[in-house]
């Protein structure tokens, strides 16, 4: 089956750049697609310097539902935002005043490969962080998700003048151009002995593979995968990974019956793990939300938004109702993610009647692009006026 690659270098114009992540791109793009992608054909997306993260995360989303592998390599850096302090992928117009609008937040990356299985999707990269960024990746790791084998470094910004190489990709992108793809881990341990003594001591060494976390070279920080975070429920539980009954990863058989159109079995398989979840744990618990949003995208990917808006609306009531705050990750995607599904829905009726709902949550959940309650209540005008 053919494969998907998406190459995606990013840093921010002008003195906020730590990293000249577009020089990485020739050289990644001298590599043939098969030997990027690992798979005997390959299609291969180039995004450079983006500016803006909802292009980046169009292209993330449409890349995460192809079939087939998915190899996605980025270069660049990380920040944390002054709101939340969460790491964000930095882009071409990104300042530090303007991140938590301008920046790609990586949870988002996380969100988008959550209904991949780790044994077709892959994460390589090479990002540079400023030292607040680099200590909380220090301290907290960087959650790629359960879905995807992750591989790479988090460099700590140098003092030297002008933006830093991507040496880590380069030497990724130099070792493929032999024509050959070894197994990640192999590659990764390659270009790590390639950049040598010069990244001793200051990077962190991303080695992830099913959310197993190998021992890095001594020579480089661990970046601790196993330390305690919010989602660990989620990345661990049994009902996020495995079935009861077979022991494997359940994403992967829902992955597939989505690829083969057979969308009312992949929803009900979901729908039995949201059951076990609820009862185990509770609905406002993470395993059960988990199963609910896995439920809202199979309904896009089936081509129901109304059914999809719907799930997301009760995803966020719940998650507030639970004490989450309007402006937390995880309630902001679940409004954003409803209001982009209303906007899908044809029927005047659902679509007047989701929109109030979705009204009323914008009031409490803005998100991060302005004018978003005005879009709402502009569109339900229209609704309204029509026959």
């Amino acid at each position: 089956m053919p494969g998907t690659v998406l190459l995606l270098a990013a840093s921010p114009v002008g003195r906020g750049r730590l990293v000249n992540a577009a020089g990485v791109l020739p050289v990644l793009a001298a590599v043939a697609p098969a030997v990027l992608s690992g798979a005997d054909t390959a299609h291969v997306v180039e995004l450079a310097d983006p500016l803006e993260p909802q292009a980046v995360l169009t292209r993330l989303r449409a890349a995460a539902a192809a079939p087939g592998p998915l190899t996605v390599y980025i270069a660049g850096q990380l920040q944390l935002d002054r709101r939340q302090r969460l790491p964000h992928l930095a882009l071409a117009r990104t300042t530090a005043a303007t991140l938590r609008y301008t920046g790609l937040p990586w949870h988002w990356v996380r969100e988008e490969l959550r209904l991949r299985s780790a044994a077709d999707t892959a994460l390589v990269l090479d990002l540079h962080a400023d030292g607040e960024a680099w200590r909380y990746v220090a301290e907290h790791g960087l959650d790629c998700g359960p879905h995807s084998t992750v591989h790479g470094r988090v460099a700590a910004a140098g003092g030297r003048r002008g933006p830093a190489e991507p040496a880590y990709m380069k030497a990724v992108a130099t070792l493929l151009r032999s024509g050959r793809r070894p197994p990640l881990a192999t590659l990764h341990e390659q270009a790590l002995v390639r950049i040598g003594g010069a990244a001793a001591g200051r990077d962190l060494v991303l080695a992830v593979a099913g959310g197993a976390a190998p021992r890095p070279p001594s020579a480089h920080p661990l970046v601790r995968h196993d330390r305690p975070r919010p989602d660990a429920a989620v990345r661990t539980g049994p009902h996020a990974h495995a079935d009861t009954r077979t022991g494997q990863d359940p994403h992967a058989a829902i992955s597939a019956a989505v690829r083969d159109g057979r969308h009312v079995d992949a929803d009900g398989f979901a729908a039995r793990h949201e059951q076990l979840a609820v009862r185990a744990h509770g609905s406002a618990s993470d395993e059960a939300l988990h199963w609910a949003e896995v439920r809202a995208d199979l309904a896009m990917f089936a081509g129901d938004p109304v059914r999809s808006c719907r799930a997301w609306l009760a995803v966020a009531r719940t998650r507030l109702g639970a004490g989450q705050t309007g402006d937390s990750p995880a309630v902001e995607a679940a409004v954003d993610r409803a209001h982009h599904q209303w906007g899908l829905i044809t029927d005047a009726a659902p679509a007047r009647e989701l929109g109030s709902a979705l009204a009323e949550l914008r009031l409490r959940v803005p998100g991060r692009r302005s004018g978003a309650l005005e879009n709402v209540r502009q569109h339900l005008r229209q609704l309204q006026a029509a026959p």
